[in-house]
């Protein structure tokens, strides 16, 4: 990777964040694994671009979000489209303030006002109205013209990061006009040893052996994914690492995955292709002691 450091302490020197607003600055439970990619997406910040993220399920694009927001220091608003989300859930809205009406921001708003970055999870779900909103405030102007109030000028450190599936339910393409206003920055699968590291880095009292089994079973629902004998959103990385912490509780862990991983399955066939991938893989009755460093 690129050697950013330099240029990012400028910008956090040049931009700096009110004590009000540092609870907003994300401190992420999972650093990004990929340096490629981590360093396009910092070119990117520098540049002054907007970043769309285009990935399957568990290739790290929330992650990957926060990351750069704790790298560059900035407020973060999280923003997930889905069809009631409107104009006024995106720059705000009218509300009563002490018996006087006043405009309350939404979080474009605020992002756009206080040099935040703004993640747009699932753009590709946002019906006509927001699409609409989403023109102007990435519009190279950067100005939010809202009727009846001030005219807001987009902060220099404002930051939009997009996100989005293909063919998941509910989602459609990108219009040329929207699509035109990102850098695209295509998220590839995770690596086995990118993913042991990460693992390694989360739970480092794991022994290497049941690392090892993860990232081969996390491997065996990607390959069953990609021929299509399970739904693309059955390897699911979050529920590995929900299953890990139900192990230091107690639970035993192949029933912790079936809880994390298993029950999310609402298609019998496919939760038995999963059970059966984690009776394969893991022996029975294995238990917290049995996985860590003696």
């Amino acid at each position: 990777m690129k050697s950013h450091y330099k240029n990012i302490n400028e910008f956090k020197e040049k931009y700096p964040v009110s004590e009000e607003l540092w609870a907003r600055i994300p401190n992420p439970k999972f650093l990004y694994m990929g340096n490629d990619i981590l360093d396009k997406a910092i070119s990117s910040i520098l540049a002054g671009k907007n970043i769309l993220l285009v990935g399957d399920k568990s290739t790290g694009k929330n992650v990957l979000a926060e990351n750069l927001a704790f790298l560059f220091n900035r407020p973060m608003w999280n923003i997930s489209f889905h069809l009631s989300v409107d104009s006024s859930s995106l720059i705000g809205d009218d509300t009563l303030n002490s018996g006087n009406v006043v405009f309350r921001k939404g979080p474009i708003a605020l992002a756009s006002h206080h040099g935040g970055f703004a993640v747009l999870d699932e753009i590709n779900m946002a019906k006509n109205e927001a699409i609409a909103v989403l023109h102007s405030v990435l519009d190279y102007r950067r100005k939010i013209d809202i009727p009846g109030y001030d005219l807001i000028e987009v902060h220099p450190a404002t930051r939009f990061i997009a996100t989005m599936n293909y063919g998941y339910e509910g989602t459609r393409d990108l219009n040329e006009a929207l699509l035109s206003r990102f850098v695209v920055i295509k998220m590839p699968q995770i690596s086995d040893t990118d993913l042991k590291y990460l693992i390694k880095d989360e739970h480092k009292d794991l022994n290497t052996e049941i690392i090892d089994q993860i990232a081969k079973f996390f491997s065996d629902l990607k390959t069953k994914a990609r021929v299509h004998e399970i739904s693309e959103s059955a390897p699911d990385l979050r529920g590995i690492f929900d299953a890990i912490d139900l192990v230091k509780e107690g639970i035993e862990f192949k029933e912790a995955l079936n809880l994390c991983l298993v029950n999310k399955i609402f298609d019998d066939y496919e939760a038995d292709l999963i059970r059966d991938l984690i009776r394969a893989r893991f022996e029975d009755n294995i238990y917290y002691k049995d996985i860590v460093n003696g």
